[in-house]
């Protein structure tokens, strides 16, 4: 990303949105996180617990997927984009809308394991990476005992949960020290 691959032609041809990530499967170009998601668990999962056939499970799934894109990760971009990337000072409206939205989080996981219920679902993993990002941002969890107890249990049980930490690591490094 900062050395601009995906702004190259080859890249744009395959993503002319040219966002990151982007996944190429035998020849099938795919972007959006949450998109690529659905795809790769749709074709090569073993089972449907990441995500649900059922319609009432799928739809919790979906919902929580669309909350942490429109609204969690929205809140967070909207809170730091402008500090990091135009050296404006912190807005604290933006910052009350993104405990706001931490809280709605709080609140779905009250009486639950998971996001979407007692399984841990591919909306645990998108929801991981965005309370990750919230995390090494210096966001205070102590009000939220319900995404604390989440949090730690996706810690342990979400596979290539490192390999996301590791990510968070590098944007903090990179924006955020």
């Amino acid at each position: 990303l900062m050395a601009g691959e995906h702004m190259k032609p080859e890249f744009l041809k395959l993503n002319p949105q040219h966002t990151i990530p982007t996944l190429v499967d035998n020849g099938f170009p795919m972007w959006e996180s949450r998109a690529i998601q659905i795809y790769l668990v749709e074709k090569y999962g073993k089972d449907d617990k990441l995500y649900p056939k059922d319609p009432q499970k799928r739809a919790v799934v979906n919902q929580r997927l669309f909350f942490d894109m429109g609204t969690l990760y929205q809140r967070f971009g909207d809170y730091w984009y402008p500090q990091i990337f135009a050296k404006q000072p912190a807005n604290p409206e933006a910052k009350k809308k993104m405990e706001e939205a931490v809280g709605f989080f709080n609140t779905f996981l009250e009486g639950h394991e998971y996001a979407a219920g007692s399984d841990l679902t591919i909306a645990d993993l998108s929801l991981a990476a965005s309370i990750a990002t919230y995390e090494v941002a210096g966001f205070d969890f102590t009000p939220y005992p319900n995404v604390q107890a989440w949090l730690a249990r996706c810690k342990a049980n979400a596979p290539g949960y490192a390999l996301n930490q590791a990510g968070a690591d590098e944007f903090k490094a990179k924006f955020l020290s």
